[in-house]
C-alpha cells in the first residue's frame, strides 16, 4: 500500500519540476542583452565581409582594424541598438516559445521529450521568431552596418528610428516585414538553427554534466559556457548560405524597379556563377567566432536564472 501511495506523489512532484514558459522567456531575454554588448564587433564585421564583393578587406582583422582607422572604433558598435533590441526580444520569443513546443511534445506518461520532439520544438522556435522579430531588426541593423563613413550627416540613415522611417517612406512597409523575399532564408536559417542548437544544447548537457532539466543540479557558469559554446558551433555549417543570401537580400535597396536579386534561389544561382561555391558560406569564420561565444554567453546567463528558480521554487516545492 505504502508504494502504491508513492507513486502519484512523485508523478506530481515530476510535473511540478517543469520550467514554466515564461522563466524560460525571462532568461533568454537578459542572455541576450548580455550577449548584445559583447559581440556586436563581430556581427558588424560579419556583415562587411559578407556584402564585401570586391575584396575591400583580406580577412577578418584587416576589416575590424581598417573600420576602425576611416569610421572611428565605435563604428564596431554601429546598429547595437537594434542589435540589442533584436536579440533581447529574439531569446524570449526563442525560449518561451520553444517551451511550449515542447510541452506539446511531451509524453504523458514517462515525461520524457524525444529528439525528434526536440528537433521540431527548435525548428518551430525558429521560424516563429525569424517571421516576427528576426526580420525587421536585421534589416534595420544591416542597412545601419553596411553605411561607411565619418559623418552622420554624410550617412543616409542616422540610426535605427530614422532608418526604419526612411525604409517605410521609400519602400513601403513591405521593406520592413510583408511580402519580403528574404524571409524564406530567415525561416531556412533561424529555424534549422534552432533545431539543431536545443537539440544539441540538451545532449552536451546530459553527455557533459549528467544535467536533466528540474532535477535540482545547477550548473556552474563554465559549465553552461562548455555546453552552449558547443551547441552554437553547428548551426553554421549548416546555415551559412542561408545567413549569406538573408544578409544580402536585405541590403539591397527595394526602391529602384531592378533588384539585383529577385529571390533566394535567385542568389544562390547568381553567387554560385559568378562568385563560386565557397562564397555561400562568406563570413562563417566570424559567424563562427561570434555565434558559438554568444551562445556560451547566452547560456551561462540563461542557466543561472533557471537555477535559481529550480532553487528557489521547484526543490522547495512539497
Amino acid at each position: 500500500m505504502k508504494l502504491q501511495e508513492q507513486k502519484p506523489q512523485n508523478s506530481s512532484s515530476s510535473r511540478k519540476k517543469m520550467i514554466p514558459p515564461y522563466m524560460k522567456a525571462v532568461s533568454g531575454s537578459l542572455g541576450g542583452i548580455v550577449e548584445a554588448c559583447c559581440l556586436q564587433p563581430i556581427d558588424v564585421i560579419k556583415t562587411r565581409l559578407q556584402l564585401d564583393q570586391t575584396g575591400t578587406y583580406r580577412g577578418i582583422v584587416h576589416c575590424g582594424t581598417t573600420v576602425s582607422s576611416t569610421e572611428g572604433v565605435r563604428a564596431l558598435w554601429k546598429g547595437l541598438t537594434p542589435f540589442a533590441t533584436h536579440l533581447t526580444l529574439k531569446y524570449t520569443l526563442r525560449m518561451g516559445s520553444n517551451a511550449v513546443f515542447l510541452s506539446v511534445f511531451k509524453d504523458s506518461q514517462t515525461g520524457k521529450i524525444s529528439n525528434h520532439g526536440r528537433l521540431l520544438s527548435g525548428f518551430g522556435a525558429g521560424v516563429l521568431e525569424a517571421l516576427t522579430i528576426v526580420t525587421p531588426f536585421e534589416v534595420v541593423k544591416i542597412r545601419l552596418q553596411q553605411q561607411k563613413g565619418l559623418s552622420s550627416e554624410l550617412l543616409k540613415y542616422k540610426g535605427p528610428v530614422h532608418c526604419v522611417h526612411t525604409i517605410i517612406r521609400e519602400e513601403g512597409l513591405r521593406g520592413l516585414w510583408g511580402v519580403w523575399a528574404g524571409a524564406a532564408p530567415t525561416v531556412m536559417r533561424n529555424g534549422t538553427n534552432q533545431a539543431a542548437m536545443f537539440t544539441a544544447k540538451n545532449s552536451f548537457d546530459l553527455f557533459l554534466w549528467k544535467k536533466h532539466e528540474g532535477d535540482g543540479k545547477i550548473l556552474q557558469p563554465w559549465q553552461s559556457m562548455i555546453s552552449g559554446f558547443f551547441a552554437g558551433t553547428v548551426g553554421p555549417f549548416c546555415t551559412g548560405p542561408f545567413d549569406v543570401v538573408t544578409t544580402r537580400l536585405m541590403a539591397q535597396n527595394q526602391q529602384g524597379s531592378e533588384l539585383k536579386y529577385k529571390g533566394m534561389i535567385h542568389e544562390i544561382r547568381m553567387i554560385y556563377s559568378k562568385e563560386g561555391l565557397l562564397a555561400l558560406w562568406k563570413g562563417l569564420l566570424p559567424r563562427l567566432m561570434r555565434i558559438p561565444p554568444g551562445q556560451a554567453i547566452m547560456w551561462a546567463v540563461a542557466d543561472q536564472v533557471i537555477g535559481l528558480y529550480e532553487r528557489r521554487y521547484l526543490q522547495n516545492a512539497p
